[in-house]
């Protein structure tokens, strides 16, 4: 695999494991809405993804082949942290905050 696929890889899949964990997470809700385990589950496979982005950028952050690769991998890199925060923050929401509550 190339260093630019693998670099686009890397800042694309956080975003989109964030958005298909809250999509996920909400059509969880509405259709059964004491799954809290399943939820948290939901959560961490979203983490592992973001920590797969996170790993792949890693070695690239300091590559010269050209300079928009190390840049997209800095930005991958920071990307993978604040996606993983806003995932790791919703799913200690799931834990405090009661769903069935309507």
């Amino acid at each position: 695999m190339s260093v630019r696929v693998r670099t686009w890889i890397a800042v694309t899949v956080p975003p989109i494991a964030w958005f298909l964990f809250e999509q996920g997470l909400s059509a969880l809700l509405h259709i059964a809405c004491g799954q809290v385990m399943v939820g948290l589950i939901w959560g961490a496979a979203s983490l592992i993804a973001c920590a797969v982005a996170f790993r792949l950028a890693w070695p690239l952050r300091t590559h010269a082949d050209t300079l928009a690769d190390p840049w997209l991998a800095r930005l991958a890199l920071i990307g993978a942290g604040f996606f993983s925060l806003a995932i790791l923050f919703q799913s200690l929401a799931i834990l405090m905050v009661p769903p069935c509550v309507r």
